[in-house]
């Protein structure tokens, strides 16, 4: 995980990589790992940080997909659980079962959301995380204290699975290392190179932290996994290649745990747009979200639109006994959803493919596009099986169905606040015996300490400030106007390991603080 030997040694290297994979979300991460444990030579390139985009910024839930079932999307619900069973047990540190309540209004919608959260079990089969039921007024109000009583009827009890995503990212990068793949970020794809016969033989990679310097890389199959941003990748193959991506902006709003106290969730089922809408507790804060907004413009760092937060915070606030305030959000974020495209003008988003789809091109260039964090393994799965297919290479077989994520461990304390770190914890604590210095605090509130900046840049190639503020811990998502308040002291140490001067760490300081706004509501 050492950035700089990586990146010497990847300049030196002119042997063919069996696989390049562009793109360091869920999805890049899960084709990279498939194919190093199927035994190919593997490297992956992230134009940013790993997670940077859409796959930092989800609604933290590793779900069936309630939705789906009520859009009678049978297969992708049953998909989808299976997975989520599958990913609970491989990265047990990360993914925790949640209790989710639909508050009831009347005698229809209990018997509604009973029978059809009952088949929500019935798919999940043995991979159930727990039986729904319909609960009575008074429980409904034990497990959600902050509901309003007013015509309230009841409530449907159902299991969920919830995780941190940005965090089971950088896992999955460390799961690559270990298996003896290689993953960059900051390394920006600039272009493809073709054999005579049209087909891509390599790509030109610029080291974006470096001076830009271009890197010459060979390969022998390239996938694009790069989310929102793969209609570039497939222009630079075809500069005539049509759109495969009809992207959808969701949006976040982050509160006090005071909100919604406890461990149970809420889950309103038929928003003003007829979406639903989760309030859920993540970090010892509330997330609640998510819009689905179509946008024609795509960036790394998409921002909230008013109308979005209005949404949210009075849909909220029609649940609540204490409706939230613009002033109570803590942090506010938008991702984007790399959804297939329709084939058809006027879909509304919510009812584009949320399943995936892989596009290959006569090139060769293997493009999968859709999905979500729940399905990463088998949409992995998918496409390397597709690559072999395609390229005609001998037919392997999937070694990461019950392969375990670096950090994984049993028996989470989960009020423990480093609980995220799993099995890699200790040796942090370690580190911190043999330099007692590295437990000085840099944020009492949020239990951060000197040790979590050294760890993140030695071990878990956090490069910026804001790998280390957004990703690596999730301060930024949890609450801004802290982390900008410590993105001085944590650019010093991150200096003093990665040897910059001070104009390094001023830049730091103020580029974080520019994008840090962003996060707040003013």
């Amino acid at each position: 995980m050492n950035r700089e030997m990586l990146v010497t040694a990847l300049r030196k290297d002119l042997e063919p990589w069996d696989i390049v994979v562009i793109g360091g979300g869920a999805t890049g991460l899960g084709a990279a790992l498939e194919a190093v444990t199927r035994g190919y030579r593997t490297l992956l390139l992230e134009q940013v940080d790993f997670a940077k985009s859409t796959s930092s910024k989800s609604t933290k839930l590793v779900h069936g997909g309630v939705r789906y079932l009520a859009q009678g999307d049978v297969s992708l619900v049953r998909e989808a659980s299976v997975e989520r069973g599958l990913l609970a047990a491989n990265a047990p540190h990360l993914v925790r079962n949640l209790a989710f309540v639909i508050p009831t209004f009347n005698f229809w919608e209990n018997l509604k959301y009973t029978i059809g959260l009952k088949m929500y079990d019935w798919l999940a089969g043995r991979l159930s995380l727990g039986k729904s039921e319909h609960i009575s007024r008074s429980e409904t109000l034990q497990r959600l204290s902050t509901l309003k009583e007013d015509k309230l009827a009841g409530g449907v009890l159902y299991h969920d699975g919830q995780f941190d995503d940005s965090r089971l990212a950088i896992n999955l990068v460390q799961t690559i290392s270990d298996k003896g793949g290689t993953a960059l970020n900051y390394m920006r794809v600039t272009s493809l190179r073709k054999d005579g016969e049209g087909k891509i033989s390599g790509l030109t990679v610029r080291d974006t932290l470096n001076g830009g310097e271009d890197i010459y890389i060979n390969t022998q199959a390239v996938i694009n996994a790069t989310g929102v941003f793969a209609d570039d990748i497939l222009e630079m193959d075809n500069p005539q290649a049509p759109k495969s991506i009809a992207a959808s902006q969701g949006v976040h709003v982050v509160l006090d745990s005071e909100f919604l106290p406890g461990h149970n969730a809420l889950m309103i089922p038929s928003t003003s747009d007829g979406r639903v809408l989760f309030v859920v507790p993540w970090h010892n804060k509330v997330v609640v979200g998510t819009t689905d907004t179509p946008v024609n413009h795509i960036s790394l760092e998409p921002r909230a639109l008013e109308n979005e937060i209005s949404f949210i915070l009075s849909t909220a606030g029609q649940y609540l006994s204490r409706p939230p305030q613009r002033a109570d959000v803590r942090s506010v974020w938008a991702g984007l959803r790399p959804l297939a495209a329709a084939k058809a003008e006027g879909h509304k988003t919510k009812e584009i493919s949320r399943s995936h789809k892989i596009i290959v091109a006569k090139s060769g260039l293997i493009t999968i596009i859709g999905g979500k964090w729940t399905t990463y393994r088998r949409m992995a799965e998918d496409v390397v099986h597709k690559l072999e297919e395609v390229l005609r290479w001998k037919e392997t077989t999937t070694a990461t169905t019950h392969l375990k994520i670096h950090g994984a461990t049993n028996n989470v304390n989960w009020e423990d606040p480093w609980y995220f770190y799993g099995s890699d914890a200790l040796h942090i604590h370690q580190m911190v015996a043999r330099q007692p210095d590295l437990q000085e605090e840099l944020s009492r509130e949020y239990h951060i300490i000197k040790a979590q900046v050294v760890w993140a840049v030695k071990e878990e190639m956090a490069r910026n400030v804001e790998d280390f503020l957004a990703r690596r811990t999730r301060l930024l998502f949890l609450d801004a106007k802290e982390a900008i308040r410590i993105a001085p002291a944590v650019a010093r140490i991150m200096a003093a390991e990665l040897h910059k001067d001070e104009h390094w760490v001023a830049t730091q300081i103020s580029s974080f603080e520019a994008e840090a706004n962003g996060y707040l509501l003013k």
